[in-house]
Parts: C-alpha cells; sequence; structure tokens
C-alpha cells in the first residue's frame, strides 16, 4: 500500500494502525527478533523515516502491538474460560480446567508469547518515557481484566491473582524462546536422543507451571 501526506488526526491515526496491522501479519511469519524497520516500511508502504513519524522506534511499534494483541486476546479469553471452567466443580477441580483454558489459549498464540519473551530485555529498551509510560499503562489495564477473568472462577485466589496473571505471562514469553529450536539444536535432539529432554513443548509446559502457581495461590483446607 501507498500512502498521501497525513493531514488530519483520523488520517494520522490510519497510518497507525496500518503500520500495526503490518507488523502484525510479519509476526505470523517470523519471530520478533527478524522483525525490522526497514521491511515493515517496504511491507507498509512508507519511508522508514514516514514509519518514525507515527512510532519513534521498531520497539515502539512491537510494544504497542503487544498490548493491542493482549487486549484482543483478553477478550476471546472471557468466552473461552467461561466455556471451560464449570462454575459448579471444587476450587482445585476448576483451578485444573482454567490451566487447560489458560495453557491452551496462549500456546495457540505463539507470536504473543514471543513479545511477551522480548518485553524486558529488548521491546523496553530503545524507547522513549513517554512510550514506557502509556505501555506500562496499558499493561496493568490488561493484567487488571486478566486478573477479574481469573477472579471470576476461582475466587478463591483472592488478592494473588495479579500476581498469578503476571507471573504466568512471564513464564509464557521465557518459555516461547524455547520452543522453536533451530536446526541445529534438533539436529543434536535428533542424533541424541538423550539430549531432547531439553526440548520444550509450550502448552504442557504452561500447563504445569500455571497449575504450579495456582496450587500456590489457593488457601489451604
Amino acid at each position: 500500500m501507498t500512502f498521501q501526506r497525513a493531514r488530519t488526526e483520523e488520517q494520522r491515526e490510519v497510518r497507525r494502525r496500518a503500520i500495526l496491522e503490518t507488523t502484525s501479519a510479519m509476526l505470523d511469519e517470523m519471530p520478533v527478533a527478524e522483525v525490522t524497520l526497514n521491511e515493515l516500511s517496504r511491507r507498509v508502504g512508507l519511508a522508514k523515516t514516514a514509519v518514525l513519524r507515527y512510532f519513534e522506534s521498531r520497539e515502539a511499534v512491537l510494544l504497542d502491538l503487544m498490548d493491542d494483541r493482549t487486549a484482543t486476546w483478553l477478550d476471546e479469553l472471557e468466552q473461552e474460560l467461561a466455556d471451560g471452567v464449570d462454575s459448579g466443580r471444587p476450587a482445585a477441580e476448576r483451578a485444573e480446567q482454567a490451566a487447560d483454558v489458560l495453557s491452551r489459549s496462549l500456546a495457540a498464540r505463539t507470536a504473543l508469547c514471543d513479545l511477551y519473551g522480548a518485553q524486558g530485555g529488548v521491546l523496553e529498551h530503545n524507547v522513549s518515557v513517554d512510550v514506557v509510560r502509556r505501555h506500562k499503562q496499558a499493561s496493568l489495564n490488561n493484567l487488571a481484566v486478566m486478573a477479574g477473568l481469573v477472579r471470576r472462577h476461582l475466587p478463591e485466589v483472592g488478592d494473588h491473582a495479579e500476581q498469578f496473571c503476571l507471573t504466568l505471562l512471564l513464564v509464557a514469553g521465557a518459555l516461547s524462546a524455547y520452543t522453536s529450536p533451530p536446526p541445529s539444536l534438533l539436529a543434536v535432539y535428533e542424533s541424541e536422543p538423550a539430549l531432547a529432554v531439553h526440548r520444550i513443548e509450550l502448552r504442557p509446559a504452561l500447563r504445569l507451571s500455571i497449575i504450579t502457581s495456582l496450587v500456590g495461590v489457593l488457601p489451604r483446607p
């Protein structure tokens, strides 16, 4: 696509959305580490300097995209939890059902997990104070929504819901780095199966982490 110079706030917002949607499409093809401003500008049909009028850096684009994708995921997660957690079951069983839903839902969104993994070490660098402040406020809002969903189905977690949710997102990001090993590592696992114990599948690893965390915050009988 190509654009004329944006002259109104509405036109600027159209450009911003186009940049975010193009970046989102790129993440369906490649990991966060391979997304570059040069390729993004080529795909969106804007000069690199023009992209930088809307986002101050590559990292700023990806932070905004992470916040947007998280909000969209939480909208979908609300129904997934409603369908997958039986409010009439004991707390321990509801915890297992919630772990099934959360692990399945996050594992299906590998790009989002990749963004979480890059957040602290990469994306929150090379951005201004204003960008970080806006991102952290969006993250706080999303965390409140997620904690509310968890409390709706597991009220027993009480005040621990926010910490549980934050921990879950951090774990999802950390695990995602190990679930797509490079060809050299795959070759090692194939030639020496005993070493394949180090290979991680995202959903079962997430489910175990979620169950462990939830058991830790549920009240004891």
